[in-house]
């Protein structure tokens, strides 16, 4: 990474006393106190006396060369505040005002940043003030970001996962809670890209749970987490859930999100237009579900494209400087009903009409060296729903395509033929980490250039084994780290996540997927201004330092 180390090692020890800070914030007792807040419709300001307080931290997202969203939640309604300043004193800091925080966000709130200097840390704080008397604050809470550089030569590092507190596995104080996020907080990326599953409404968290060998994993719990979300205060209290760990909330203060969503935002495998037959649940039209998780997902995260007052969409492209943009997919909202999926004349796929139009459009007008394709599914392992459905694109026949494997080779010809360079996708949703490269010599729809796409994840969830590949668009796996059997553990089992490093000086993009640990399991160099890149037989893997 081309960029220099001294402003990487001044972020870290200026944020020292600010993680510190937001760590002793919120605790389990703040979290029922909030839920019986959401619960009964009243404010929290009637079981509190005092100044307003954010208790969960801050969050920043979106972030450009000259832009920046900024999050908060308060334990009362407030107006919000944000001050940023180019150093941690705040001096000359600059005031941008709010909105008002209240029961219709679920007190929560996010303040957009613009004209901020490129390339720049930007320090920031949260003043909570009393809406009839904005001289009564409570504590700020702090916070800070580098906007993305128009200078190519600084480089750009971000980390990726997904999948978190999946499968009953919750926030466990003894294993140290999400500690994965202390270790992609040490790596100081740019931004972290979550691509998807950040909350598992439909996965109740228990006390305890005990583990094969005899051991007792012990969760955090709530009372919105004792069962499958179904009302918007449940949707609530599953992204609310979270934001309990003190990892979490030190990361969140520190590194800015690109956050998109998938199934588990919702419940498992679901797609418009679903009726479920699961007695879990009252509410069995996944359409209504959908919307009420939409609502909160838009709430908890700073995400420039929803907005509560416009509905808004998830699908964005995030411009990161000359060396980057980030596309992100939305793989949920405009899907087909989960099939057979072998079509043979497929208009609406996984991505929509519109989605794939828009895709095609930003993919051939941007500039950037790198296009991060950020999809919440893979494109060639068979990720099934039942005995006879699937739920993502493919579904094992290594044929010409069918079902919504039409769509994707009509994105992937489209590449091709406007000889749009750099491309990368990165996914996460199966539970394990592994690196697939696609290449028209092994496959049997031809039409494309071969590309790599990288699988991380969970970030704290259970581990699944690995899925079978199909041959559609040739696939070859140099890389694969997986479980032998089904929902292993946190415990048991690795978590992971994947980081991508584009050098400022030669361009080279890095991935390396990594596990909880730090240790790299597999790295690959990419270099730029190629349709195509070389597979595993032209230049193999190897592991990274």
């Amino acid at each position: 990474m081309a960029q220099g180390s001294g402003r990487a090692v001044d972020r870290r020890s200026v944020l020292h006393g600010a993680a510190l800070g937001t760590a002793a914030l919120a605790l389990p007792a703040a979290a029922n106190a909030a839920g019986t807040a959401s619960r009964t419709g009243a404010a929290p300001a009637q079981v509190r006396s005092g100044r307003p307080s954010a208790l969960w931290g801050v969050q920043s997202g979106d972030v450009t060369a000259s832009s920046g969203l900024v999050w908060a939640r308060a334990d009362r309604p407030a107006r919000m505040l944000v001050q940023t300043a180019a150093t941690e004193s705040f001096r000359n800091a600059r005031t941008w005002h709010g909105p008002l925080l209240g029961p219709g966000t679920d007190f929560t709130g996010t303040t957009a940043l613009h004209g901020l200097p490129s390339g720049e840390q930007i320090h920031y704080r949260v003043l909570l003030a009393d809406p009839h008397d904005h001289r009564r604050t409570g504590r700020p809470v702090t916070g800070t970001f580098r906007t993305a550089s128009d200078r190519r030569r600084d480089g750009v590092r971000f980390t990726w996962s997904g999948d978190l507190a999946g499968q009953g596995w919750g926030i466990n104080p003894d294993h140290g809670g999400y500690r994965i996020y202390d270790e992609m907080r040490r790596r100081d990326p740019d931004f972290f890209l979550c691509s998807g599953d950040n909350i598992y409404a439909d996965s109740p968290i228990e006390a305890s749970v005990r583990l094969p060998d005899g051991r007792i994993w012990r969760n955090v719990t709530t009372e919105e987490k004792a069962k499958v979300a179904e009302t918007l205060a449940e949707y609530r209290g599953a992204f609310r859930y979270n934001l309990l760990d003190a990892n979490l909330r030190r990361f969140n203060a520190q590194v800015p999100t690109i956050i998109q969503w998938d199934d588990h935002e919702v419940r498992n495998n679901w797609y418009p237009g679903q009726i479920l037959d699961d007695d879990r649940y009252t509410e069995k039209d996944v359409d209504v579900l959908a919307a009420r998780s939409l609502r909160a997902f838009r709430e908890y995260f700073p995400i420039r494209t929803l907005r509560s007052d416009r509905g808004g969409r998830v699908y964005r492209v995030i411009s990161h400087g000359p060396l980057l943009d980030v596309f992100v997919l939305d793989m949920r909202t405009y899907r087909n009903a989960n099939s057979p999926n072998r079509q043979t004349d497929e208009r609406q796929g996984i991505l929509g009409a519109e989605q794939l139009a828009w895709l095609k459009r930003a993919l051939s007008r941007s500039r950037a060296v790198w296009k991060v394709i950020a999809s919440d599914l893979p494109l060639g392992l068979v990720v099934a729903d039942g005995a006879t459905d699937f739920e993502a694109v493919a579904q094992g026949d290594p044929g010409a395509p069918l079902g919504r494997e039409l769509q994707i080779a009509e994105l992937l010809r489209h590449i091709k033929h406007r000889r749009v360079t750099g491309t990368v996708w990165l996914t996460t949703d199966v539970h394990h980490t592994s690196a697939q490269h696609y290449d028209p010599s092994r496959a049997a729809f031809q039409d494309f250039a071969p590309f790599w796409e990288f699988v991380s994840g969970p970030l704290n969830a259970g581990g699944f084994p690995a899925v079978p590949l199909d041959g559609t668009f040739g696939p070859a796996q140099p890389f694969v780290k997986a479980p032998r059997r089904a929902n292993v553990s946190p415990a048991e089992s690795p978590q992971y996540f994947g980081e991508v490093d584009i050098d400022g000086d030669s361009g080279a993009l890095t991935v390396r997927l990594r596990q909880d640990s730090g240790e790299v399991l597999f790295s690959r160099v990419l270099q730029p201004g190629r349709v195509g890149q070389p597979g595993p037989a032209g230049q193999p893997g190897q592991p990274g330092r």
